[in-house]
């Protein structure tokens, strides 16, 4: 059932606008949290990061990875952990995969003055010598994913019956990463999938670029589903954090990047996930709202957000052990 089929489903996940939020707060929370708790994702349009930062950033982006490797490769922080900067092509592993994923990426995290408190836990970002603007453009489109973020977590806390703003304290100063990714064209026959089986570690993820064909999700009844949102939509998905929190209400569902059709095989793709997480000292413990006899508690031991990515981050293959 797991195996790749020739013509996806679409999955069904319907396409919500974050203008709706202000008109009427309590329905979009129910819309998205409903979403969620289908698909584990939600395709949201109106999401107030700017149309032309967006193209910026897509200029941006493609200029870098066109960069000859032993260039890009100057950006690489061996031991890093992939943290910041530059990661080479087929570096990355989903866990429990067989072959690394087609790939190379660029992390951008939040900007810390110096002798911050989370600056041990959190690397300063690196930027590179071009394309010039990058280090601007991005800054700028970090603080748009950041408030996008926001207000997708204040609708998340509502539907769970909490604060609207619970979720600002956890997040404030959060370690969250601005990922640039690159599919480089591939082979016919490339025994790989540009981005093997897996789930994000993170609370949500907030996407942009999976209007090129190839991303999947893995539905409840063990099918792979095509997620092909409206041309400038974002696709967020919940993390592995967040349904740690929510007992599994809210689902981290499976997804992939598998190759696309034979004649698109030599063209590039690009995306631009951000990664929300909450601060490092951020306690995962399970919301005492989510618990009950049907549904007891998965994870009676809390752990912190730091600890959490690290041991995910092992696993994965970007930090040994």
């Amino acid at each position: 059932m797991l195996d790749t089929p020739t013509a996806p489903a679409t999955a069904q996940v319907p396409a919500l606008s974050l203008n709706d939020q202000s008109a009427d707060p309590v329905a979009f929370a129910a819309a998205l949290g409903g979403s969620f708790e289908r698909f584990g994702f939600a395709v949201v349009a109106d999401h107030g990061v700017p149309a032309d930062l967006i193209a910026r950033a897509w200029a941006m982006t493609e200029a870098f990875f066109a960069l000859p490797e032993d260039m890009k490769r100057a950006y690489f922080v061996a031991g890093g952990g992939g943290a910041r900067g530059y990661t080479p092509f087929k570096t990355e592993i989903a866990k429990g995969a067989s072959h690394v994923d087609l790939k190379e990426f660029w992390h951008i995290g939040r900007e810390l003055a110096n002798g911050h408190r989370f600056e041990a836990q959190m690397s300063p970002n690196i930027w590179p010598d071009q394309p010039e603007g990058f280090r601007e453009t991005f800054i700028e489109l970090f603080a748009a994913f950041d408030t996008a973020g926001d207000r997708l977590l204040s609708a998340i806390a509502r539907h769970l019956g909490l604060a609207p703003d619970w979720f600002d304290p956890a997040v404030k100063d959060g370690n969250s990463v601005l990922r640039l990714l690159h599919y480089p064209p591939v082979a016919a026959d490339a025994p790989e999938v540009r981005a093997g089986a897996h789930e994000d570690i993170n609370l949500i993820t907030l996407l942009l670029g999976a209007e090129e064909a190839g991303l999947e999700l893995l539905d409840k009844n063990g099918e792979w589903l095509a997620i092909r949102p409206p041309e400038g939509a974002m696709v967020v998905n919940v993390g592995d954090m967040l349904q740690r929190l929510t007992n599994h209400v809210l689902p981290s569902t499976t997804h992939r990047v598998v190759n696309p059709a034979p004649e698109r095989r030599g063209h590039s793709r690009y995306s631009m996930p951000f990664f929300l997480h909450p601060a490092p000292d951020f306690l995962i413990e399970t919301l005492p709202s989510t618990i009950s006899a049907e549904n007891p508690n998965r994870y009676p031991t809390p752990i912190t957000a730091h600890d959490y990515l690290h041991e995910r981050l092992v696993e994965i293959g970007l930090v040994k052990a």
